[in-house]
C-alpha cells in the first residue's frame, strides 16, 4: 500500500469525511530537502468533516496528524492540511 493510500484509509477512519483529497506532490519539490526519489514525501490533504467542528486549527491538524500515526508521519517530508467543517 502506497504512503498515499495509507494515509487516505487511516483519514477516513478516523473523520468518516464527507470530502476527502490526499495529493502527492513530490515532483513538485524535486531538488529540495526532504524529496524522495520515487515520491511519496510531500502531501496535500483536503478534507472536509463533521469530527473536525469545535476544534481549534492547531487542534485539527494535530488530530489529523494522530490519525496518521508517528509513524508514517516520520517517513514523509512535509504534509499541507485544508481541512473544514461542512456547511
Amino acid at each position: 500500500m502506497t504512503r498515499a493510500e495509507q494515509i487516505t484509509t487511516r483519514l477516513k477512519d478516523a473523520f468518516d469525511p464527507e470530502h476527502l483529497d490526499v495529493v502527492d506532490e513530490s515532483e513538485m519539490h524535486r531538488g529540495h530537502a526532504g524529496f524522495q526519489e520515487g515520491g511519496e514525501s510531500h502531501f496535500r490533504v483536503k478534507m472536509v468533516s463533521a469530527a473536525l467542528a469545535g476544534q481549534s486549527r492547531i487542534a485539527q491538524h494535530r488530530a489529523v496528524h494522530a490519525a496518521i500515526g508517528k509513524q508514517l508521519m516520520g517517513e514523509i517530508h512535509a504534509l499541507a492540511l485544508d481541512l473544514s467543517i461542512p456547511k
